[in-house]
C-alpha cells in the first residue's frame, strides 16, 4: 500500500494539472469570444472617405488604419487616378482593406465619361465594390459658382438621365450597380421649369440606375427625404448620413439638427442598403479625423447599425 501512496498523489496532481489547464483554456475562449463580440459591435456603419480626404492623400495607409481603429466597417472612396485608388493598384487597394477589416462598398468616381468607363469600371470591380457612384453631373455637365458657393448643371435633365442610362448599362455589364448622388440643385426647378430629381427618378431605368441620397443636401434644398420614399419606393440604395448645425454647416452626425430618427425609421421603404457617414468640412478647429469618431458615436445613439 505505502507504494502506492506516491502514484495516487502523481495521478491526483497531473488531475488537478490538467483540469487546471483546461479552465484556463475554456477562459481564454471565453475572453477571445468576448474580445470579438465587442469587435463586432464596434465595427459597423460606413465612411465616405471624401471626409478625410486631406489625410488620404498624404498618408492612405495610416489614414484608412485610423478609420478602422474609429469603429468603421465599410468604406466609399473618392480618390481615383491613373487606374489607381489612393495611388494603390485596384489589386493592392482590395487587399490592404481587407487586412483592416474594411470592407469596400461604393465608389465616387467624379472623372467617367461614356469613353473611359469599360475600363474604370473594370478597376472599380477588381477593387472589390459593389456600387459605382456619379457624385455630379459628369463630363463637364457640373457647375459651380465660386462667388455664390452654388452648385447648378448644363445640358437639362434629359440629357443627364441619358447619360445614366447608358453609365448604368455599362455598369451592369462589368457587374457593378450604378447610383446617383444629389447636392441641392437638383430638388430645385431648373431654368425650363424640371426639378431634375424627380425627372431623373422618373425616367432613368430603375433596372441600371438608383440613387445615393445625401441627406444634408435634401434638407439644405428644403425637400423631404421621406416624402421622396414614399413617391419613389426602393431607389435609394445609399445614404450619406451627413448632420447640419444652426449656421446650415456640416456637422458630425448626431450634433445637429437633421431628425436621423425619423428618417431611419423608413429605411427599408427607401431601398437603403448601406449608409455612409460624410462631413465635406470641418470648423472651429475640429480635425476630421477626431470628427469621424464622434460621427461614429452619434450612429450608435441614433440607433444606426
Amino acid at each position: 500500500m505505502k507504494k502506492l501512496i506516491p502514484i495516487t498523489i502523481l495521478a491526483l496532481a497531473l488531475s488537478l494539472f490538467l483540469s487546471c489547464k483546461e479552465g484556463t483554456s475554456k477562459a481564454k475562449a471565453v475572453t477571445e469570444t468576448t474580445e470579438n463580440e465587442v469587435k463586432e459591435v464596434q465595427n459597423y456603419g460606413g465612411l465616405a472617405l471624401y471626409t478625410v480626404r486631406n489625410e488620404m492623400g498624404t498618408d492612405a495607409k495610416s489614414t484608412l488604419k485610423a478609420v478602422a481603429a474609429a469603429g468603421y466597417k465599410n468604406i466609399e472612396s473618392a480618390g481615383y487616378a491613373d487606374g489607381k485608388f489612393y495611388n494603390m493598384s485596384p489589386a493592392d487597394f482590395k487587399s490592404y482593406l481587407a487586412e483592416l477589416g474594411l470592407s469596400p462598398i461604393s465608389a465616387h468616381q467624379g472623372s467617367v465619361t461614356l469613353e473611359n468607363a469599360e475600363s474604370m469600371m473594370a478597376d472599380v470591380k477588381a477593387a472589390g465594390f459593389e456600387y459605382f457612384v456619379i457624385p455630379v453631373p459628369p463630363m463637364g455637365l457640373f457647375k459651380f459658382d465660386q462667388a455664390t458657393r452654388s452648385m447648378s448643371m448644363s445640358g437639362g435633365a434629359a440629357n443627364l438621365a441619358k447619360i445614366l442610362d447608358i453609365l448604368g448599362e455599362k455598369a451592369n455589364a462589368s457587374g457593378l450597380k450604378l447610383l446617383y448622388h444629389n447636392h441641392d440643385f437638383e430638388f430645385k426647378k431648373d431654368v425650363d421649369g424640371i426639378v431634375t430629381i424627380d425627372y431623373l427618378l422618373e425616367h432613368c431605368n430603375p433596372e441600371f440606375v438608383n440613387f445615393q441620397m445625401d441627406l444634408y443636401w435634401v434638407t439644405k434644398a428644403g425637400a423631404d427625404p421621406i416624402a421622396y420614399f414614399e413617391k419613389y419606393p426602393g431607389r435609394f440604395k445609399i445614404w450619406h448620413v451627413k448632420d447640419m448645425d444652426d449656421q446650415g454647416r456640416f456637422a458630425p452626425v448626431g450634433k445637429g439638427n437633421i431628425d436621423f430618427k425619423r428618417i431611419l425609421n423608413k429605411k427599408e421603404l427607401s431601398g437603403m442598403e448601406y449608409y455612409m457617414v460624410e462631413q465635406d468640412m470641418t470648423f472651429d478647429g475640429l480635425e476630421p479625423l477626431k470628427a469621424i469618431k464622434i460621427s461614429h458615436e452619434g450612429l450608435k445613439e441614433i440607433g444606426f447599425k
